[in-house]
């Protein structure tokens, strides 16, 4: 048996003024623990991923769990950040923890708080997460990367504003089943494929219903040892865990291919000694909705340029031979950077232990989770079953 999750907890995101992220740190790490079963001193180690950027006055957030939550003091504790990665590397971090043998129990927090900054700078504080020294000037933010390489597809393979239209209205419909999603509404494939005044071109051929909202939220986890699992109430094991990093300038990259991410995928599967018919589900990173489409061609669910067949035939949706994001993704459940690969990492852990609610994907026994930083720069792939 492997380092598995053996609790969690995820708090609503949204757009919340009076929360600050010591509330929300203290809240997510009492309900992972209760949720475990374990009192607060038995934890080795604690995880906190937070980009922060600008966003809030206060940083060096590691040890700020203390405060609420006493019995943790004087365990070690360390901040991760990898940009919109930054999840999953303080979950990549609590798992060197355990598996060096430094952990037997590890605490993950991942947190944001966004909108404390006019929208104008959120999108400069993110544009933070280019390479400076080529993209800083590329209007509308980080959606103008992503508008870039949306058109740079586009351009090799013709129009796929259908097939965008489709993702966003599917995470979308998806969400809807989300209680913790910060945007609960089933927008339709028309109201997403046709620009209007309420859904306005963002950047390049990308629309609002193609970005991921500006989120404020927190999720924790807890990663126990082998040993400690086997006394667990439940156990999500991590079957295999890959992250592969890239070059950062697009200008050194086929921007209309995640090279880095469909490296971690063909890894990450030939660890875990399974493929993508085993998965159930994906949970995978749509920060935005050409992201997805290209997504799902690094996964190998469709060749080069043929991304939107995935979506088009119905491959993608919760019905479909692979449902991709039955979450709502990050288009419907939000994106608090800190947070969003911890809350990916719970959301296929619930539907893995059954305790998915109305989300639930029937019999999910094994599972893939995608997050990446940047413009697919650092990957991340888990690939998780239930043992117990």
């Amino acid at each position: 048996m492997q380092a598995s999750i053996i609790g969690w907890s995820h708090l609503p995101f949204g757009k919340f003024d009076a929360l600050e992220p010591e509330d929300m740190i203290a809240q997510s790490a009492k309900e992972a623990l209760t949720h475990a079963g374990l009192d607060a001193s038995v934890i080795d180690s604690v995880h906190v991923g937070t980009f922060n950027g600008g966003f809030v006055y206060q940083d060096f957030p590691s040890a700020l769990v203390f405060n609420a939550i006493p019995e943790l003091r004087f365990a070690s504790t360390v901040r991760c950040e990898n940009a919109c990665a930054t999840g999953s590397a303080a979950v990549y971090s609590a798992l060197d923890a355990v598996r060096s043998g430094r952990s037997k129990y590890a605490l993950v927090i991942g947190v944001e708080k966004m909108n404390g900054l006019p929208t104008k700078e959120v999108g400069d504080v993110l544009q933070k997460c280019s390479y400076a020294k080529e993209e800083a000037g590329v209007p509308g933010g980080f959606a103008g990367i992503f508008g870039t390489i949306a058109q740079a597809y586009f351009d090799r393979y013709g129009d796929q504003s259908d097939a965008l239209a489709a993702i966003a209205a599917k995470n979308h419909r998806n969400g809807m089943a989300n209680p913790y999603a910060h945007m609960r509404r089933d927008f339709g494939f028309d109201f997403c494929r046709n620009p209007s005044e309420k859904n306005p071109f963002v950047a390049g051929p990308l629309k609002r219903t193609d970005c991921s909202l500006v989120s404020d939220g927190a999720a924790a986890l807890i990663i126990a040892s082998p040993e400690a699992s086997l006394e667990a109430k439940r156990a999500i094991e991590f079957r295999a865990s890959v992250q592969i990093s890239d070059y950062l300038p697009l200008s050194k990259r086929d921007p209309t291919e995640f090279t880095g991410a469909r490296r971690a995928w063909q890894r990450g599967l030939l660890d875990a000694k399974c493929n993508l018919d085993d998965l159930a589900f994906v949970e995978t990173h749509d920060c935005f909705t050409i992201a997805e489409l290209l997504e799902y061609e690094a996964m190998g669910l469709a060749e080069k340029g043929q991304g939107a067949r995935a979506i088009l035939d119905g491959v993608t949706t919760k019905e479909g031979r692979l449902p991709i994001n039955p979450s709502g993704g990050l288009k419907s459940k939000g994106h608090p950077i800190g947070a969003t690969g911890v809350s990916m990492h719970v959301m296929a852990a619930m539907q893995l232990a059954g305790e998915a609610g109305d989300m639930q994907i029937p019999n999910a026994q094994i599972a893939g989770v995608f997050n990446m930083g940047g413009a697919a720069v650092a990957n991340y792939l888990s690939i998780l079953e239930r043992r117990i």
